[in-house]
C-alpha cells in the first residue's frame, strides 16, 4: 500500500511540476463588453473609467451587485464643488486621488443628497451623469428625470 501511495505522489508531482512560467497580459479593447449589467436605458453598461479605475468591483464599469450595499451605480463626473460637499459629509474622495473632471462611480444616495441640496439646475455641487454608464440600480435611489437633469453630453 505504501508503494502505491508513493507512486501516486510521484506521478502527481511530475504532472504539476511542469508549469514554470505563467504570463498574464492585459489587453484593453475600446469596445470590449465585460459586464452583463444594464444601464438606465436598459442597454448594456458602457465603460466609465479606467483612469482612475472605478466601480465597486474596480472594473471600470459602474456595476452594482447586491453585495454593494452602497449602490455605487451613478457614473458621475467629479467637480470641485461635489468633492467639497462629499468631504464635508465624511467621504473625502480626494484621498482616493479624485479631482475635478475625474469619472467615478458614485453611491446613488450621495448623488441624490447633492441633488436635493442644489441651489438650481446649474449647481456644480451635483456631478454630471453619464447615463450610458449609469447602472439601472441607480433608479432605486433617484428618478430618471432627476438623472436626466444632470446628464452629461455623450459621444456616440
Amino acid at each position: 500500500m505504501r508503494l502505491f501511495k508513493n507512486s501516486l505522489t510521484n506521478i502527481t508531482k511530475r504532472r504539476y511540476a511542469k508549469v514554470h512560467d505563467v504570463q498574464i497580459k492585459f489587453v484593453q479593447e475600446k469596445e470590449a463588453q465585460t459586464t452583463m449589467e444594464k444601464n438606465v436605458h436598459n442597454q448594456p453598461l458602457t465603460l466609465h473609467s479606467t483612469r482612475p479605475l472605478t466601480g465597486f468591483l474596480r472594473t471600470g464599469y459602474c456595476e452594482a451587485p447586491r453585495s454593494d450595499t452602497g449602490n455605487h451605480s451613478v457614473a458621475g463626473i467629479m467637480t470641485n464643488e461635489f468633492l467639497d460637499f462629499s468631504a464635508a459629509r465624511g467621504n473625502d474622495l480626494r484621498q482616493a486621488g479624485l479631482s475635478d473632471g475625474c469619472k467615478w462611480c458614485l453611491c446613488v444616495a450621495r448623488w441624490k443628497e447633492a441633488f436635493d441640496a442644489r441651489s438650481g439646475d446649474n449647481d456644480r455641487k451635483v456631478p454630471k451623469v453619464v447615463l450610458s454608464a449609469t447602472n439601472k440600480r441607480a433608479l432605486e435611489g433617484a428618478t430618471m428625470e432627476e438623472l436626466r437633469k444632470f446628464a452629461a453630453e455623450e459621444k456616440n
